[in-house]
């Protein structure tokens, strides 16, 4: 069966393949192997122990699922063997603290982080992917089957907070330039003030800082790399988000057309409704 149809992000040649779901934690990895399956896609797990949702996992057979501790790449792609991938695709965040306290890096992993001088997540999910190919297992886009949970450009929800456009180029300009760095993939902004931004911490770190200072007039901007590997790292929005977003103070946010991913998007746009939240697609 040649799926390719299925889902404008699969490969031209794409086969009827098991897809071996990397899956870390929340509701990323669960949404997108619902999808997945509901195109006909044949889906195989590798969960992360005390990251991926333990029902999520159980509702694997077990002779389509394997288990890995975060740090076990060598595992890792014995597992994919194993369950006779021909695809694999990253999707959920695996707590950023691991990399330096819960790590549990086999010889593999240990000679592919000596070799990495920069360590961020496009070097080290870089040279996974790359580790990955090398089996013959082909990486696919992390957005696959996930088009209508996209950023879309314009205002997503009716709510319009009146930002003054050169407020919001500001910000954009400083999420963009971040990004090109290395540093993260969004930032908060106010008249023009860069008041925090993302690094390995997370979104949600810097929202809370952002909302330190009490303030309004916050722009919440999420962007992604001008040659963005879509094979890992995209950048969600989701339930969690909207609510730092409102404990802190924000009332907007600017989400990267057709590269932000807003889980459950229905709801978080009905929820952002509710909430006065202006959510806004841009290029």
């Amino acid at each position: 069966m040649n799926s390719n149809t299925s889902s404008t992000f699969l490969p031209e040649d794409f086969k009827d393949r098991p897809i071996g779901l990397i899956a870390g934690k929340g509701d990323y990895p669960i949404i997108t192997a619902t999808r997945l399956k509901a195109l006909g896609h044949r889906v195989h797990l590798i969960s992360f122990e005390g990251e991926t949702d333990p029902d999520f996992v159980e509702s694997f057979p077990q002779k389509e699922r394997a288990s890995i501790k975060v740090g076990q790449l060598g595992k890792l792609l014995k597992s994919l063997q194993k369950l006779d991938c021909g695809y694999a695709l990253m999707a959920g965040q695996v707590t950023p603290k691991r990399l330096f306290h819960g790590l549990h890096p086999d010889l593999k992993a240990l000679a592919m982080l000596n070799s990495l001088k920069v360590k961020n997540a496009e070097t080290i999910f870089g040279k996974i992917a790359d580790e990955i190919e090398a089996l013959g297992i082909k990486m696919l886009d992390a957005r696959v089957g996930l088009e209508d949970q996209l950023a879309t450009t314009g205002q997503m929800t009716s709510i319009n907070n009146a930002v003054d456009p050169d407020y919001l180029e500001h910000g954009i300009k400083i999420a963009k330039g971040i990004t090109e760095l290395d540093i993260g993939q969004g930032c908060v902004v106010r008249k023009g003030t860069v008041l925090a931004v993302e690094a390995y911490e997370g979104t949600d770190p810097m929202l809370k800082r952002a909302g330190s200072f009490k303030t309004d007039g916050l722009i919440f901007v999420k962007t992604v790399k001008k040659e963005q590997d879509f094979r890992f790292d995209v950048p969600v929005f989701g339930k969690r988000t909207l609510e730092v977003m409102l404990e802190a103070g924000i009332q907007t946010a600017a989400l990267q057309t057709n590269g932000v991913i807003i889980l459950n998007k229905s709801e978080i746009l009905e929820e952002a409704q509710k909430k006065a939240i202006s959510l806004f697609g841009f290029e």
